[in-house]
C-alpha cells in the first residue's frame, strides 16, 4: 500500500477540470470541491451524532458534534482565500459555469435537511442524479438532529408537548414557547440536567457557525459579484443575506432572554 494508492490520489487530482483557460478558475474549482469534501465529512459526523442521541447516548455524540464545528470553522476560513478572486478575475470565467450553482448542492441541502431546516424544491435540481436524490429525499423525511434532542428531552422527564414529538418530521420545524420553557428548565437546573445541557450548547455551536459560514459567503459574493443575480438564478447576495436569519434551533437562542 502507498500513499497515493491508499488515498487514490491519481483520481483525485484528475478530478479538478476548469473550462476555461483562466488561471484562476482552477483556484475557484479546488474550493468548491473541497467544500464538498468537507461536507462528506460533516455528514458522516452528524449522522453518528444522531444515531447516538437516538440511542439516548448523549455523551458519545459530543465527539462527533464538536467536530462538526472544526469543520465548520475551517470552510468559513476558506471564503478568504476565494475572496482573493478578484471581480475582473472572476468575470474572465463566470460564463462556463452556466445555470451551476452552490446551492444547488446536495450535501449542503442534506446537512440543512439534517439540522431541521427542511425543504423539498431543491429536489428537482438532483433529478439527473438519483443516489444524490434519494439520499436528499431521506433526509427530508427523516427526523432531524433536533428532533432526536428533543425525544431526549421528553425521556429525561422534561415537558414537551406531544404534539411536537408527534409531528410530521418532514416538515420544516416550528419554534414552540413550549419548547421554549422547556429547555429553560434545563438551563435553570444544569447539574440535574447536565448532559441535556452539554449536548444544548453543541447544537448552538453548530448553528453559530452556521450562520457565520453563511455571513462570510455573503460577504465574499459582495466582495466578487456585487449585487449581481447568481449563476442558478438567485438574487445573488441578497438571496444568501436572507438565509441569516434562519436558524436550526430556534428556542436554544430564544432561552436566552428569559433566562
Amino acid at each position: 500500500m502507498t500513499y497515493a494508492g491508499y488515498l487514490a490520489l491519481d483520481e483525485l487530482l484528475a478530478a479538478q477540470k476548469p473550462l476555461s483557460d483562466q488561471h484562476d478558475e482552477m483556484l475557484f474549482v479546488i474550493i468548491h470541491q473541497t467544500k464538498e469534501l468537507w461536507l462528506k465529512q460533516i455528514l458522516h459526523e452528524v449522522g453518528l451524532a444522531m444515531a447516538r442521541i437516538g440511542a439516548g447516548d448523549l455523551g458519545a455524540s459530543y465527539k462527533s458534534l464538536a467536530r462538526v464545528s472544526r469543520i465548520q470553522a475551517v470552510m468559513t476560513q476558506s471564503w478568504d482565500i476565494l475572496s482573493t478572486l478578484t471581480p475582473a478575475d472572476y468575470l474572465r470565467f463566470r460564463g462556463v459555469l452556466g445555470s451551476s450553482s452552490g446551492f444547488q448542492s446536495d450535501q449542503f441541502r442534506r446537512l440543512e435537511s439534517m439540522l431541521g431546516l427542511k425543504d423539498p424544491r431543491f429536489l428537482v435540481f438532483h433529478e439527473d442524479r438519483p443516489a444524490a436524490w434519494a439520499a436528499l429525499k431521506a433526509a427530508l423525511d427523516a427526523p432531524s438532529l433536533y428532533d432526536l434532542a428533543l425525544e431526549q428531552l421528553a425521556k429525561a422527564g422534561v415537558d414537551v408537548p406531544a404534539e411536537v414529538l408527534g409531528r410530521d418530521v418532514s416538515q420544516p420545524y416550528q419554534p414552540s414557547e413550549a419548547v421554549e420553557a422547556a429547555w429553560l428548565e434545563v438551563y435553570r437546573d444544569t447539574e440535574r440536567h447536565w448532559a441535556l445541557y452539554q449536548l444544548a450548547e453543541k447544537l448552538v455551536d453548530l448553528d453559530d457557525a452556521l450562520t457565520t459560514w453563511r455571513h462570510k459567503h455573503v460577504v465574499t459574493v459582495e466582495r466578487i459579484i456585487g449585487r449581481r443575480r447568481g449563476t442558478g438564478g438567485t438574487d445573488g447576495a441578497a438571496y444568501l443575506a436572507s438565509t441569516l436569519e434562519r436558524r436550526c434551533f430556534p428556542e436554544l437562542w430564544s432561552l436566552r432572554t428569559r433566562l
